[in-house]
């Protein structure tokens, strides 16, 4: 399987690279929609995984969006298999149960809504394409010169985290061996991949340092209990989606 992975500087995209390290990692502006489309065509993958994103910062939406809708295009266009990376704050978080891959998508923040507009313009652009939502991503003891951005986090002494603000964290390898899984499968639409906790920030950023941390209460107007329902994706795939407490503790 001939494999492109974009973002491969990336967090997610270097635990791609390290399992599978003969595939394609050539870097290209996703903006330029003519420049992505060159790569693919002279790359030809059988499998895209896109992985590229900014989260907030100049650029952040015509990276997030318009750079998924340019990959969506181009591999659809040389007959490419995507496997698209969202996330769960396409939710608002005001379910109260963990989210399945029918729920509505309803997201609450500037970049939930980017990644939502991300997977709509994808779906039309690629109607094959596989839309993986994941959630807080780290290493743990597995990974331990490579912290995640949230592991960082957690070991600030400053920082407060919120008691009512509930994810599904997921282990980078963990994540990373179960979408080179899916990329072999022919499965599309949006399939939910997360650990199979749920956990709050503030639980979270405990079980990384090993002891209480400063907490608070989310404000009302931030995306709450987006926990992740991922039996869906575990039922496709071998890879076992751990919850955080197993591999913190």
């Amino acid at each position: 399987m001939l494999l492109h992975v974009t973002g491969a500087g990336g967090y997610l995209g270097c635990e791609l690279v390290r399992l599978r390290p003969d595939a394609s990692t050539e870097r290209v502006e996703v903006r330029d929609a003519a420049a992505v489309r060159t790569l693919l065509e002279r790359v030809r993958p059988q499998v895209v995984v896109h992985t590229a994103y900014r989260q907030e910062g100049p650029g952040a939406r015509e990276i997030t969006v318009d750079g998924a809708e340019h990959v969506a295009r181009a591999a659809a266009a040389v007959g490419a298999r995507l496997v698209h990376l969202s996330t769960d704050v396409v939710f608002d978080g005001r379910k109260g149960e963990p989210y399945v891959e029918d729920d509505p998508v309803r997201p609450a923040s500037e970049y939930g809504r980017a990644k939502a507009e991300a997977e709509e313009r994808v779906a039309a652009a690629h109607p094959g394409a596989l839309l993986v939502r994941t959630s807080l991503i780290y290493g743990g003891p597995q990974l331990p010169e490579r912290p995640s951005k949230h592991e960082l986090a957690a070991r600030d002494p400053d920082a407060v985290f919120f008691t009512n603000e509930v994810r599904s964290p997921v282990q980078v390898g963990d994540l990373a061996a179960a979408l080179l899984e899916l990329a072999a499968l022919d499965v599309g639409g949006p399939l939910h991949v997360a650990g199979a906790d749920g956990v709050t920030r503030a639980q979270f950023a405990a079980l990384v340092v090993r002891r209480p941390v400063r907490t608070a209460v989310a404000p009302p107007a931030r995306p709450l209990d987006c926990r992740l329902d991922s039996s869906r994706a575990q039922a496709m795939i071998r890879t076992r989606l751990r919850g955080v407490r197993e591999v913190l503790t």
